[in-house]
């Protein structure tokens, strides 16, 4: 069940990165950094919540960086 909604969340987050035609370069590396490390965290912690928001936070920063 813990894997259903991590893969419905990442669904979600990457069809949602759909509506970013107007977002700057850095602002899309940003959300795609957090959906990558949101998925990541999920599946590296069997699902937990925390992992996910953790993973999120870490790919959020990682793809900010690399947007500059």
């Amino acid at each position: 069940m813990k894997k259903l909604i991590a893969i419905a969340c990442a669904s979600a987050i990457l069809i949602s990165l759909g509506g970013c035609a107007g977002m700057s370069n850095r602002d899309k590396n940003t959300a795609a950094g957090a959906g990558i490390g949101g998925v990541a965290g999920a599946v590296l912690t069997g699902g937990s919540g925390i992992g996910t928001v953790g993973g999120a936070a870490v790919g959020g920063v990682i793809g900010n960086q690399i947007g500059k």
